[in-house]
């Protein structure tokens, strides 16, 4: 056969790659495929080999650079040509109303509105030029995201080319279908993971994997919402520029006009009772102006525009029987009451399970085994029970009692005067072993990657360790026969166990495990405390007069260092090489030196855990509770009980953007 030439190749390539994104276009944003898997996989496999054997025609473009490339050190930092700002949040009929009551007031001309679904997942913000899809970037903190281009390439539903040659931005959210979701967390069940708490967390850490192969293996997608600037076309409505969006090849997300605020909330009430039919989770509907130039009137306040809001579901509540009550034992020895549920599918996913919490909680909702009862998900994420629905019962429901003994170990249980849980009294009870080792390696303590609950299983069993202490003194060839776990998987733990001997020291104390110690006083710790020995040779009179460590865990953490067991680890600890003290912090920025801040609500850019760690380490205070001493209350999106508190006691109030802009600009 004669050799193909570079120009018939070309021709070729091309001739697939169209071919490729045509059926692409229609599986992922028509649902309408017109080959079968085998056939586009054909056709994925020609396209591959040529471009194997003319490296020099591969373009970014390409549909086999969805694949993920190699890992990338770190995210760079881009600023959005537009701030994207936050959305007010409206919960019922009366809010809606108010809403549009505030619009009139400014617009006095007919207007309509377009409502879309809120999907609850990860905002994007894409870039085109001359066709190809050049950039993909995070909301982060609304001026500044994170560049993301190549986990975005993964995503089979967005085009990386398009019919429109202009220089075009849009944005759009990337969510995990429940179907997916549910996938990845078996999957991650078998190998010993920990899971997801949903879909929507699944989709933020797949497109923050510094590695894009694994986005790649995470199947999301994502719809388009908004068409922020095209250089050469401009649009009346938001509803044409969708429809051009539509046009051009994108896959955009569900909306419906409506003429009046009435009809408004009809759609609103209608999908409280239809977001379950969808394969991806809502949290509610954003509420918009059509009208482009009637929302240049309205404009915007400093985190919000006048001219949308969002619509948020009430938490979905569903009814179920507790089939069952089961105590787990926890790292404390802490005995919690579990129901187990008949099956019932609540916020977009199965739930089997339910916490009760402790035997007060029970009594107080006087729980039955056999019950009928009404079930939520607590933030939407942990399912819980409402209440029992009385009027179902029949006679047969059994009265639960707590159990006597460790259901565990057999030692003898206790509730102390004063708290709500009953304890197992045995340190060395095999489930405290566990849940300690579980709390200490996790990702606030020291963030040993690859130990969950399964290796830890083998690892007891196998008598390879009996605490935490233990995993330092591992070898690869202890682990390398462990079910599940080759020689590559063996080093990869070997070499996280090697590298949290850094940590810092107040990541140490947390993950010690000490009854009462959270992050919050583990690092009040850390700044009163230059070692370990010095936090053990404490007194309860001496801790209790540190701002924040009171009575109870001052006794906590005295009783932690008066047990042999304790002092043995923390003996086996210093041999392995952990650090057991502070840095040196002679040379330590310190431009927030002597202020408080607390944090309240959820942020956008950051987690908890990061926000704290910036201020504390820049010579601050982060706690966990207001007082007349707080400087600063920073307040994300739906502040709690904290956030009035601050404003009863005049201390001043931080948005994230205002925390952000403080720390940019006193750290300069």
């Amino acid at each position: 056969m004669q050799e193909l030439r570079r120009e018939e190749a070309e021709k070729k390539i091309n001739a697939l790659r169209e071919k490729i994104r045509d059926h692409e276009y229609r599986y992922y944003v028509l649902d309408d495929p017109s080959i079968s898997d085998a056939e586009f996989d054909q056709l994925m496999s020609d396209l591959i080999k040529l471009e194997e054997k003319f490296p020099e025609l591969i373009t970014e473009d390409s549909p086999t650079q969805r694949v993920g490339g190699e890992p990338v050190g770190e995210f760079k930092k881009v600023e959005h040509s537009r701030q994207m700002l936050s959305l007010a949040n409206t919960f019922n009929e009366g809010e809606l109303r108010d809403f549009d009551s505030r619009v009139r007031k400014t617009i006095k001309d007919n207007f309509s509105y377009v409502v879309e679904h809120k999907i609850d997942g990860l905002s994007a913000i894409l870039t085109y030029e001359d066709g190809s899809f050049v950039l993909g970037a995070t909301r982060g903190n609304g001026v500044v995201g994170e560049d993301v281009t190549e986990n975005f390439r993964t995503i089979r539903s967005l085009p990386l080319k398009i019919n429109d040659r202009a220089h075009i931005e849009i944005r759009g959210e990337v969510f995990l279908s429940k179907t997916e979701f549910e996938k990845i967390n078996e999957k991650r069940l078998k190998n010993g993971e920990p899971l997801f708490a949903n879909p929507r967390n699944a989709a933020a850490g797949s497109i923050r994997q510094l590695d894009p192969r694994i986005a790649a293996e995470r199947n999301l997608s994502i719809l388009i919402y908004d068409l922020i600037d095209h250089s050469e076309k401009e649009f009346k409505t938001h509803t044409e520029s969708l429809e051009y969006l539509k046009k051009i090849g994108f896959r955009v997300n569900w909306y419906q006009k409506a003429e009046n605020i009435d009809k408004v909330i009809a759609i609103c009430k209608k999908w409280e009772d239809k977001r379950e039919e969808l394969d991806f989770e809502i949290d509610g509907l954003v509420v918009k102006i059509n009208n482009l130039s009637q929302r240049e009137k309205l404009g915007s306040t400093a985190k919000s525009p006048r001219w949308a809001a969002a619509y948020k579901f009430p938490a979905q509540q569903k009814t179920t029987v507790i089939k069952d009550i089961e105590i787990s034992v926890g790292r404390t020895g802490a005995l919690t009451p579990t129901a187990v549920l008949e099956p019932v599918q609540l916020a977009g996913s199965t739930v089997s399970r339910a916490t009760l919490h402790n035997e007060d909680e029970i009594k107080r909702k006087n729980i039955k085994i056999g019950d009928h009862v009404l079930v939520h998900k607590a933030g939407d994420i942990i399912p819980e029970v409402v209440k029992v629905i009385e009027e179902k019962r029949d006679g047969s429901e059994k009265e639960f009692k707590m159990p006597d003994s460790c259901p565990v170990c057999g030692s003898k249980v206790i509730r102390e005067e004063g708290e709500a849980v009953t304890r197992c009294t045995n340190i060395t009870c095999p489930a405290q072993r566990k849940e300690s080792i579980l709390h200490f390696v996790s990702r606030d303590a020291m963030d040993i990657e690859g130990i969950g609950p399964v290796l830890v299983d083998q690892l007891l069993e196998n008598n390879l360790i009996e605490d935490y202490a233990d995993l330092y003194f591992l070898k690869k060839e202890h682990l390398i026969p462990l079910e599940r776990m080759g020689e590559k998987s063996a080093q990869n733990v070997i070499d996280s166990i090697e590298k949290s001997r850094e940590r810092e020291f107040f990541r140490v104390l947390f993950a010690l495990g000490i009854r009462h110690v959270g992050l919050g006083a583990a690092r009040v710790l850390d700044k009163n405390y230059d070692s370990i020995d010095q936090l053990a040779d404490a007194g309860e009179e001496e801790l209790v007069r540190i701002d924040e460590i009171g009575p109870v865990i001052a006794k906590s953490i005295v009783s932690f260092f008066s047990e042999r067991h304790n002092k043995d680890l923390i003996t086996r600890l210093k041999q392995a090489g952990v650090r057991l003290k502070k840095e040196n912090n002679n040379n330590k920025d310190s431009y927030l030196e002597g202020l408080k801040f607390v944090f309240t609500g959820t942020l956008d850019a950051f987690t908890r855990s990061e926000v704290e760690d910036i201020v504390e380490k820049a010579g601050g205070r982060a706690s966990s509770s207001v007082s007349s001493k707080t400087d600063y209350l920073v307040a994300g999106k739906n502040p709690g009980s904290k956030y009035d508190k601050a404003k009863e006691l005049g201390v001043k109030v931080l948005d994230e953007d205002e925390f952000k802009n403080m720390i940019e600009e006193m750290s300069d």
